[in-house]
């Protein structure tokens, strides 16, 4: 470059110690200095112009490979149509589609609905998946609700079916609720589908004359996933549905606390604080009659130590009790803040929880990213349109390493203290 070749000038006539001839700045250096100026300019505007082409044909294979899935759901071979299916599950969990999707709804609907009729319970769990993440994808509206049309009474038949394979039925009782939830336009559908899983998990209810039923454990799975999906469609009941179902649920719910499965026990326990939270926000002066015995139930939970049981299992139990026993007894909620890009949300009811966990639950890893850019789900948490902020926005919001450090070390620090503070020592030393 010119300027470079007149600074190497002068220092070699400076360094010699001799005063040489500085030649003026003349106009073919000026045209040389304007060319270099023009060429960088286009080197970096080509720079862009190749980055912009690049994500074009990036953008252009990712669309050509969801085709080439979408096409492969009919094929013949169950293992491809199941590798078709997931493959299209992981796009719609981790990316927006919504303008590729909303063209090819129906045949993508249509796709779900021949694997739910006649594939197998692995083929099945994943086409009934896909169905709730296609409705995520089109929101709350005309389309998502043409989708749910056509795909609920395959998913209520499988349901009902006692034949069918228990894998299929399970998926087709979490995915139901979702779907009811995202596309169902009527509230009187809504109390139907919430009738349908009633009829599976009052099943696991301790009968009148206090026998317990026997049920084996992928029946039991079942009903606990009826009782998530009955509980998270209740967190969009009117008050007066409430009153009702409270009276007639709430003396039968505690006994499911006594089931040897964990996680019935646990959907049990959340089911009970959900509906304690939704009934007291009804009627603030709502009373109980079995309050009591309830506590006195849960906090045996909270602090159990049997033998027989897993340790994991008893750590997990213990931990969710402890919050449950407390919205019980007092009406409170353990907040907890979900993080994602440069903003937060503070989950802290036991409808927000159960709404978050649901979606969570089918969206995996790709639920902050839905957080940040999907409309619906933002719009379901009041989060509001989502905020567009450049890369180097971001960056620059960004805190260092050591800022992140020291703040984890803090947030170490303070977590421990306060599970110190619950920590029943007596039974982890008699556990150890």
């Amino acid at each position: 470059m010119p300027r470079t070749k007149k600074r190497s000038g002068r220092v070699s006539v400076y360094a010699g110690g001799q005063q040489g001839n500085v030649q003026p700045f003349s106009e073919d250096d000026a045209s040389i200095e304007t060319l270099s100026h023009c060429s960088s300019l286009s080197e970096r505007t080509s720079a862009a112009e190749e980055a912009g082409e690049t994500e074009e044909m990036a953008q252009e294979d990712f669309q050509y490979k969801l085709k080439v899935y979408i096409d492969s759901t009919v094929d013949k071979s169950a293992k491809t149509r199941q590798g078709a299916l997931d493959g299209l599950k992981t796009a719609m969990a981790t990316k927006i589609l919504y303008e590729f999707i909303s063209e090819r709804r129906m045949t993508i609907t249509d796709s779900i609905e021949r694997s739910l009729k006649k594939g197998k319970g692995v083929e099945q769990c994943a086409a009934a998946s896909l169905a709730c993440l296609l409705c995520i994808q089109l929101g709350s509206g005309i389309e998502s609700e043409e989708v749910f049309k056509t795909l609920k009474p395959v998913f209520k038949t499988i349901l009902n079916d006692g034949a069918a394979n228990i894998q299929a039925r399970q998926a087709c009782a979490t995915s139901l609720g979702l779907c009811t939830l995202v596309a169902e336009d009527d509230i009187m559908d809504v109390y139907a589908t919430m009738e349908s899983f009633e009829s599976l998990f009052t099943h696991s209810y301790v009968r009148d004359d206090g026998s317990r039923p026997s049920v084996n454990p992928q029946t039991t799975q079942l009903h606990t996933n009826a009782l998530l999906s009955w509980a998270l469609l209740l967190t969009i009941c009117t008050g007066s549905h409430i009153r009702v179902i409270a009276q007639k649920h709430l003396p039968k719910l505690p006994r499911l606390l006594e089931n040897d499965d964990v996680n019935m026990r646990i959907a049990a326990g959340e089911t009970i604080a959900l509906l304690f939270e939704l009934i007291r926000d009804v009627d603030p002066e709502f009373d109980y009659d079995g309050w009591e015995p309830l506590c006195e139930k849960l906090n045996a939970l909270a602090t159990d130590c049997t033998k027989h049981r897993a340790k994991t299992d008893k750590r997990k139990q213990r931990s969710v009790f402890r919050d449950v026993l407390k919205a019980v007894e007092e009406g409170d909620f353990q907040s907890e803040t979900i993080r994602f890009g440069t903003e937060r949300m503070v989950i802290d009811s036991w409808v927000r929880k159960r709404t978050y966990d649901a979606f969570r639950e089918f969206v995996g890893s790709g639920m902050n990213y839905h957080l940040q850019a999907n409309e619906f789900i933002r719009d379901v948490f009041e989060l509001g349109p989502p905020m567009l902020i450049d890369s180097a926005a971001l960056k620059a919001m960004k805190s260092s390493r050591l800022e992140r450090h020291l703040y984890n070390a803090a947030a170490f620090k303070a977590r421990t203290k306060a599970r110190n503070k619950v920590r029943d020592k007596r039974v982890d030393v008699g556990e150890f």
